[in-house]
C-alpha cells in the first residue's frame, strides 16, 4: 500500500474499533464478532509498528500493554473539584430546610414558583477529571484536597469505558467530572481472583475490603 492509503487505513481501522469497543464496552450490544474485533485490532497494531510515525496517544492500542502506574505526580486542577454537602436529616423537616436554603440562594420568594429537583443514587466511587482538548484525553486526575490531585492518566487509560477520543463535534477543551465505581458483581469476581492467586502462592496480592477501595487500587 502507499503511504496515503496505509494512513487512511489506520484511521479507518481506530474508527472501527472505536466504535465497536463503544458498543461493546458501555451498551453492552456488540456488533461485531469477537474474532473480528481481534482481527482488526491485530492489523492496526501491526501497521502502527511498521509505520511508528502513525501512532497517537488515542489508539485503541494504547490501552494494552501499559502497566497502571503506582505512584502518582500531583496536578492543580484549573477549576477546583468542590465536595457536595453531606444531608444527614432524613426526615420531611431535612428535605424542607433544603428546599428553603436553594431557594434563598435563588433569590426566590414565596411567590416563585417551586424549585424543581432531579435525585439520583449516589455512585460511592472515586471522584475523577478528565480533559479532552481537541476530542482528546489529555489527563486524568483524582479529586485529592480539591486544589490539587494525583495524575492518573495512564491507570485511566485502562478502563474501556472511557473514550480515548470524543467525537468530532466535541469542544476544543472540555473537562469532564464523575466517579470511579466497580459494580458489586466485578468487585466479587475480582476478589475471587485475587484468592486463587494467594493459593497458588502469589506475592504481593490481597483482597479488597470493599469495591470503592478495588477502583481506587487500594
Amino acid at each position: 500500500m502507499t503511504s496515503t492509503k496505509i494512513r487512511d487505513r489506520v484511521v479507518e481501522l481506530r474508527a472501527e474499533l472505536q466504535l465497536n469497543g463503544h458498543r461493546y464496552y458501555v451498551l453492552d450490544e456488540p456488533t461485531i464478532p469477537d474474532a473480528e474485533y481481534d482481527r482488526l485490532f491485530k492489523e492496526l497494531q501491526a501497521l502502527e509498528a511498521a509505520h511508528p510515525e502513525l501512532l497517537t496517544a488515542d489508539s485503541p492500542t494504547q490501552r494494552v500493554g501499559g502497566k497502571p502506574l503506582a505512584q502518582f505526580a500531583s496536578v492543580r486542577h484549573r477549576i477546583p473539584m468542590l465536595s457536595i454537602r453531606t444531608e444527614t436529616d432524613t426526615e420531611s423537616t431535612g428535605a424542607q430546610n433544603f428546599d428553603l436554603r436553594v431557594r434563598k440562594e435563588l433569590g426566590l420568594t414565596a411567590n416563585d414558583p417551586p424549585v424543581e429537583y432531579v435525585a439520583e443514587l449516589k455512585f460511592d466511587g472515586l471522584a475523577m477529571s478528565l480533559r479532552y482538548e481537541n476530542g482528546v484525553l489529555v489527563q486524568a486526575a483524582t479529586r485529592g484536597d480539591g486544589e490539587v490531585g494525583e495524575d492518573v492518566t495512564q491507570n485511566i487509560r485502562t478502563i474501556r469505558q472511557i473514550p480515548l477520543r470524543l467525537p468530532v463535534d466535541a469542544p476544543a477543551v472540555m473537562e469532564i467530572r464523575g466517579e470511579v465505581y466497580m459494580r458489586r458483581a466485578d468487585f466479587e469476581a475480582l476478589n475471587e481472583t485475587q484468592r486463587e492467586l494467594i493459593a497458588q502462592g502469589a506475592k504481593g496480592e490481597k483482597t479488597f475490603v470493599n469495591p470503592r477501595n478495588a477502583a481506587a487500587g487500594g
